[in-house]
């Protein structure tokens, strides 16, 4: 099919198998739990090589500074007091947690101890984890207390509520790893411009969620949600069956999982799509320069973003506002100012007078087929085209020299002393000390990175290419059929709208036949942040009902 072709050389847009076979002969340490193992086993002649799994758990770093942070803040919270609140937050929204405060059977601190108690309960349970969380805030206690203390009756969207950030957004209150041994205790001195917006709208940050160990730009073809200070992240749809997606694998996992109200995940080339989508999420790619990225650990300057991942589209536009803001130190946001905040829109839009598109050759998709057909019923005119030809000869080298100077560059601002590696070479070098425990699945990207030698003025001739390009993937067909937004699955034209730097919003549209995730996604020009949750606000009841994990 079609989709096979936009599969960026196996190195961020992802495409899922999940099929595996039980068979084999493959020795495991004996000190694994029994469910581990089972998995482990399966996973050994798994048909997607990133599933075969060289180790769950993280073999540099336990995870009893989770237990005693949670512990320590769960004074007075009793087993029967998470069952009692269990129906009061489960699945609940923010406006829902919002309206039980505001009745007096839910405060802000009961919230954050629910969550807490939750995560300890599966993520200490071999048989249950996740490996979504990598560290916990350990104030985020006594900052819902205070919330409750200033709470003045008419709070409304994050105010109060418990976050989740991905490792490689910087906070102060806990280090920020992306994943990676030689930045286990990396301790920037400042938030990250949008945690600092977050906690200005009264979010709480509840601690950080595991990923894909450099935002899965370490070794190529190695398993998604892997890192080697977080451990092999699972899906809780499939564990060790079907992939977390990633490179914001736990954000995606733990809210799913109903570990926070919503997380913040950050996306080069399908990072936020991808786990969404796995995890039966709502996520959101912002333009780039619609969201700051200060205090976040780069991959490409070109096209990394912030962006929100929740169950629902209320939950994702409540984050997204509160992640707003003009940053001056962004120079993405110095070239046009970042539009009116999204929350403020009160535009109408009438789903019956939308054009979407769909790339006809993505209808062989069951799932998807039947939302075009659900869509079509709701009087929306879908026009079915064949999508234009595009290549990405020269992405890797691309993402290389952006990275080359963009790692350097944060690790020179926020690196503390102790902290001695300033390139990618000084990190490939620190590695090799203990491939083991550090780079169990290599590190081929990284060594690529420190060979890259592009000059300047080819690399800009290639980021003009790209844009080009990928513009004229969605420009031709929009322009041509006078289309308001075109349709996708899950990431599968996440690299064209992360080149042409356009949003896009993905949304749960059912399960394939083992229960694994997927999701309909809609892309759409610069800026159309709000058409696209508009859309996706009319769009999603029309589609199967999303069905959380088992418990």
């Amino acid at each position: 099919m079609q989709q096979f072709k936009y599969i960026l050389l196996g190195c961020i847009l992802f495409v899922s198998t999940a099929h595996f076979s039980c068979t084999n002969k493959t020795k495991t340490n004996p000190s694994m739990p029994e469910v581990i193992v089972k998995n482990y086993l399966m996973n050994q002649n798994h048909e997607n090589p990133r599933m075969r799994f060289k180790l769950i758990d993280s073999r540099i770093r336990t995870r009893d500074h989770i237990w005693k942070s949670i512990k320590e803040q769960l004074e007075g919270f009793k087993t029967e007091d998470y069952r009692r609140l269990y129906p009061l937050i489960y699945e609940q929204g923010m406006a829902q947690l919002q309206a039980s405060v505001d009745k007096g059977t839910l405060s802000y601190e009961s919230i954050t101890k629910w969550y807490l108690y939750r995560i300890l309960v599966y993520e200490s349970d071999p048989n249950l984890k996740l490996n979504a969380i990598i560290a916990i805030n350990p104030n985020a206690v006594e900052i819902a207390k205070q919330k409750d203390r200033e709470r003045k009756g008419d709070e409304t969207g994050i105010y109060g509520l418990p976050i989740l950030a991905k490792d490689n957004i910087n906070t102060k209150d806990m280090p920020t790893t992306a994943g990676a041994q030689i930045l286990m205790n990396h301790q920037p001195k400042e938030d990250a411009f949008i945690i600092q917006k977050i906690k200005e709208k009264g979010g709480i940050i509840l601690g950080k969620t595991n990923l894909s160990e450099w935002a899965y730009y370490l070794c190529e073809g190695c398993p998604l949600g892997y890192s080697a200070v977080g451990g092999q992240g699972l899906n809780p749809y499939g564990r060790g069956e079907f992939e977390t997606g990633g490179s914001s694998s736990g954000s995606g996992n733990a809210i799913a999982m109903n570990y926070a109200v919503a997380a913040i995940g950050t996306e080069t080339s399908g990072s936020i799509l991808s786990p969404s989508s796995q995890n039966s999420l709502v996520g959101m790619k912002p333009t780039i320069g619609r969201l700051s990225r200060t205090g976040i650990i780069p991959i490409s300057s070109t096209l990394d973003t912030p962006g929100p991942m929740a169950r629902t589209w209320q939950d994702l536009v409540y984050l997204l506002g509160a992640m707003e803001g003009h940053d001056t130190k962004d120079f993405s946001m110095k070239k046009k100012r970042s539009p009116a905040g999204i929350l403020n829109s009160t535009k109408e839009i009438r789903l019956g007078v939308m054009r979407l598109g769909v790339d006809s050759s993505l209808l062989q998709e069951p799932l998807l087929a039947d939302a075009v057909s659900r869509i079509r019923d709701a009087g929306v005119e879908i026009i079915e085209y064949k999508a234009p030809e595009m290549s990405f000869d020269g992405f890797l080298t691309f993402l290389n020299a952006d990275l080359k100077k963009d790692l350097p560059a944060y690790l020179e601002e926020y690196a503390s002393e102790d902290i001695t590696a300033r390139t990618v070479k000084d990190i490939v070098e620190h590695n090799l000390r203990d491939t083991t425990s550090r780079i169990p699945y290599g590190q081929s990207l990284f060594e690529g990175i420190v060979a890259e030698d592009i000059s300047e003025e080819d690399f800009e001739k290639l980021k003009d290419r790209f844009k080009t390009e990928a513009r004229s993937f969605f420009d031709i067909p929009m322009e041509q059929h006078s289309l308001t937004a075109v349709l996708s699955i899950n990431n599968w034209n996440a690299g064209h709208a992360a080149m042409a730097q356009y949003p896009a919003i993905t949304m749960p549209m059912g399960y394939k036949e083992t229960g694994e995730p997927i999701n309909l996604t809609i892309i759409s020009s610069s800026y159309e942040e709000m058409l696209l949750w508009k859309l996706a606000e009319q769009i999603i009841p029309l589609l199967p009902e999303r069905v959380p994990p088992e418990e």
